[in-house]
This record gives C-alpha cells, structure tokens and sequence, in this order.
C-alpha cells in the first residue's frame, strides 16, 4: 500500500512540474497509438462492414478466423514485423526498424483484427434491420455499407476506442520493433517495464498512473464529443 501512495505521489510530482522526459513519452504513445487507430479502422472498419453484407462460401470460415485472430500474441506479431523490417527481410531497405513507424506497423497487426470483429459485430445487426429495406431500394453493395456504417457510427467508435486501450497498453511487440531507445522509440508502457526492471518501482507506478490516467482522458473526450451526433446508433 505504501508503494501505491509513493507511486502516486510520483505521478502527482511528474505531472505538476511538466517532466520533460515524461511529456515526451506522453506524446510518442498517442502518436503511435492514435495512428495505428487511425490505420486499423480504416482497414477493419470496412472489412467488418462488408463481412456483414457480403455472402460468399466460406464467410462462417472467413469470421471464425477474423475472431481468432483478436488473440493474436503481441510478441509473435512484433517477432513476425521484425523479421520483415530487418535488414535481411524484404523490406529491410526503408531502415524502419527501432522507429515510430515500425512500432506503428505492429500495432496496426494487432488492432486490425480487434477492429474489424467488433465492427462486424455491430453491422451484422444493423444489416438485420435494414437488410429489406435496402434491398427493396435496390442500393449497391457500396451503398449498403455505406448506410450501415453512417447509422452505427457510434458503435464503429467503440470499436475504435477499443482499439485504443489494446494499443496504449501494448508492450511486448513494440518493445521488440522499438527497442525501448530514449529520445526516439520509448513510450510509456516500456518505460514502465524499463523502471520496474531497475527497481525503481516508485517511478513505475507514477508512469502506470499517468498511462491509466492518459487512457481514461482520452475515452472520455471521444464519447464526449461524439455526444453530438444525436442521430447515431450505439
């Protein structure tokens, strides 16, 4: 009990005096964390939606596989996006392993799946309802996953949001495309695993407040300011 006060009285100190180190750190997590949001629904977003549109052979294969893959071990993804960034794999020549952009890569394979299977989940609904309607109208495939997504808008967020809290608590494959590098790849999480490592659990602590803290801010201003769209379905 009396590491949890130091740890929040060390969170309380960082935050208070605008810690450089943990300003820096603050912002390289959102950065990486928001974009790999940002790419990953708008590749599992619509997948999810035309999953529930689309009737082929194998669909029931197709999303027993897609729901797997939400379970994807992080380290095996960061070992498998390491392998391909190396500069013995094929796309070793950009020279984008141990930087932002290839932490942003993993977390992309790791978010996709998430996104996309929860989106699906949502749609599928949505389509039970307007399935009629829209083929009634005569609407094109584009068409009807265009007016499902617009109408679950909110629910495709939550999918997003969800993304978001996998992505800002994610360690292990971004401490292996990153490597923990200060000033460069660093970010929360692996500050975190880095302080604990050298016992410094005091620091560990306020750094894990300050990611809780950051997670639980950014969620809330999100559905706050989806709270505008009055039309939208959850």
């Amino acid at each position: 009990m009396n590491e949890i006060w130091q740890g929040l009285i060390e969170a309380g100190r960082l935050i208070a005096t605008l810690d450089a180190d943990l300003i820096e750190i603050s912002l390289r997590s959102l950065q990486v964390t928001v974009t790999a949001v940002l790419i990953a629904s708008a590749i599992g977003i619509p997948f999810g939606a035309w999953l529930a549109v689309k009737r082929f052979r194998h669909r029931r294969a197709a999303i027993a596989l897609l729901n797997a893959l939400m379970g994807l071990p992080p380290v095996a993804v960061g070992l498998f996006v390491y392998m391909l960034l190396s500069r013995s794999g094929p796309f070793g020549v950009f020279g984008l392993l141990f930087t932002p952009a290839a932490m942003i890569v993993a977390q992309v394979f790791i978010l996709t799946p998430l996104v996309a299977s929860l989106a699906h989940q949502s749609m599928r609904e949505l389509w039970a309802d307007y399935h009629d309607l829209l083929i009634s109208l005569g609407a094109t495939r584009r068409q009807r996953i265009a007016a499902i997504v617009r109408d679950g808008r909110r629910a495709l967020l939550t999918a997003a949001l969800a993304g978001f809290g996998r992505g800002i608590g994610e360690v292990g494959a971004i401490m292996i495309v990153g490597g923990n590098i200060d000033h460069a790849t660093r970010v929360l999480t692996t500050a975190i695993a880095l302080e604990t490592g050298k016992g410094n659990f005091a620091l560990a602590l306020g750094l894990g407040f300050v990611l809780i803290g950051l997670a639980i801010s950014v969620n809330w201003l999100v559905h706050t300011l989806s709270r505008t769209e009055g039309g939208a379905r959850w």
